[in-house]
């Protein structure tokens, strides 16, 4: 599977890619499967309800990833690119009221959503730790139709036989330029004369016209830039329980309240990089929109860099939001095709780890960097997130999730500064520093990938 820009960049919704975004896009799939008549059971009598089991990591923060939510409005017909909150509130009543939902083209199909949808904690799925069953019954309440689905992180979904023969490539092999690693990205660029972003712009034009690329490209950071812009205008407190009080706003305020006096230190930038962060993933952590960046759980940090630069660098330039954009992108195919963006699957390394290095990369590009800078930006990024646990306190996206986006982007930064000091000869190469972190993922304990079970969500009082 060829990884382009908008599969690594999707407009979605809140709080989580893999627990929110990734089943609301299987129930889509799920019910255009029953509008073909596929998998159907021979000797299946009129379909009438639909239902969902959620495994692993799924069920064990699927509560406060709000899974259980999105599952229901997939059913609804809901999808995360289009999603209206307010629309989506008063479906959820009616569903549970009713005990109906009514897809198009299926008719009118039992399911409520406090009986047909089950947390099984016990039986984890063999292919993935974000693993999903859902069913559809007939009239008389035998198996009509069955499907299992994997929410492999950054909104990607796959059915069991996909995960079997589905290899994901960071670059396909009939584009101009195929590089499936950053070794092969690097002696493409030698060879040719081009930047990474120039050779990721070439590649997408393999697959889309140029306007449908630009205008994407554009699309992608209005978003992105209007989830800041909302972060930093609201307070009050973020839903789930913790009584977690949203703080960009008054950090903002503060900074603005600074400007033009001798309040503030040199440091200070640092503090507006992570208010841009935190902005996002209080968004997020709200259910609003944003983009996976690879992750929602990691949506902030590439944001926050790409408005440090816009804002606070002096020669930015309105017009490398794009080879910024390509650039990341370019370096999160590769990690997502030789490791793991999921944070169930390997811990938070996968994704604000992955998001710090597409990061750095961007940055790195548009201050001028080589591709061995580049290169070198991100792995210094990534080599520093390397080991770090995903443990939300409640099974929520907000402790230590949204803190830790402000110190990705930082260290972001840093990397892409530290590698533009060099010529781009490092110890460590990217595709090692790739390969360690997928390790890393594989020998981690579950406790610490997305299940809430140890590290701070264990250690925190919930309330």
């Amino acid at each position: 599977m060829f990884l382009s820009i908008f599969d690594v960049f999707k407009i979605g919704v809140g709080p989580s890619s893999s627990h929110t975004v990734g089943p609301m896009v299987a129930a889509a799939r799920f019910l255009q499967l029953l509008r073909e008549g596929r998998e159907v059971v021979p000797g299946a009598g009129t379909l009438a309800r639909l239902g969902c089991s959620l495994h692993g990591s799924l069920a064990f923060t699927g509560k406060g990833h709000a899974t259980d939510r999105a599952v229901t409005l997939g059913f609804a017909g809901f999808l995360p690119a289009e999603f209206d909150p307010i629309a989506a509130e008063a479906a959820l009543a009616d569903i549970e009221a009713r005990g109906t939902v009514s897809p198009d083209g299926l008719g009118a199909l039992h399911y409520r959503q406090s009986e047909d949808l089950q947390f099984d904690y016990d039986n984890a799925l063999p292919l993935h730790a974000n693993g999903m069953v859902l069913s559809a019954y007939d009239t008389s309440g035998n198996l009509y139709a069955r499907e299992t689905y994997y929410s492999t992180g950054g909104g990607f979904v796959l059915t069991a036989a996909e995960m079997a023969g589905n290899e994901v490539t960071a670059e396909e092999p009939s584009a101009p330029y195929p590089f499936k690693n950053a070794s092969g990205m690097l002696e493409m660029a030698r060879r040719s004369g081009k930047s990474i972003a120039e050779m990721k712009r070439e590649n997408e034009l393999h697959h889309m016209s140029r306007e449908a690329l630009e205008s994407g490209l554009a699309k992608v950071w209005t978003v992105m830039n209007s989830s800041i812009e909302r972060g930093l205008a609201t307070g009050g407190i973020l839903p789930g329980g913790l009584s977690f009080r949203r703080r960009a706003k008054a950090i903002h305020e503060s900074l603005i309240a600074e400007r033009g006096t001798n309040l503030a230190a040199p440091h200070t930038v640092n503090d507006w990089i992570s208010v841009y962060a935190i902005a996002v993933n209080e968004e997020n952590a709200a259910g609003g929109q944003v983009v996976t960046a690879p992750t929602n759980g990691a949506a902030g940090v590439l944001p926050a860099v790409l408005r440090y630069y816009l804002d606070h660098v002096p020669t930015a330039r309105a017009e490398m939001v794009e080879p910024f954009l390509l650039t990341a992108a370019a370096i999160g195919g590769l990690i997502k095709a030789n490791a793991s963006i999921s944070g169930a699957e390997v811990g938070c390394q996968g994704e604000v780890g992955s998001a710090s290095a597409m990061a750095a990369a961007g940055l790195c590009a548009v201050l001028g960097g080589t591709p061995q800078q580049i290169e070198n930006a991100a792995e210094i990024a990534l080599e520093h997130h390397l080991g770090m646990t995903c443990d939300p306190v409640k099974g929520l996206v907000q402790a230590p999730c949204i803190e830790r986006n402000g110190l990705g982007a930082i260290k972001a930064v840093s990397a892409a500064s530290l590698s533009l000091r060099g010529d781009g000869v490092h110890l460590v190469s990217l595709d090692a520093c790739v390969e360690t972190m997928r390790q890393t993922g594989v020998d981690m304990s579950h406790k610490y990938k997305e299940t809430s079970l140890g590290g701070l969500a264990v250690n925190v009082p919930e309330c």
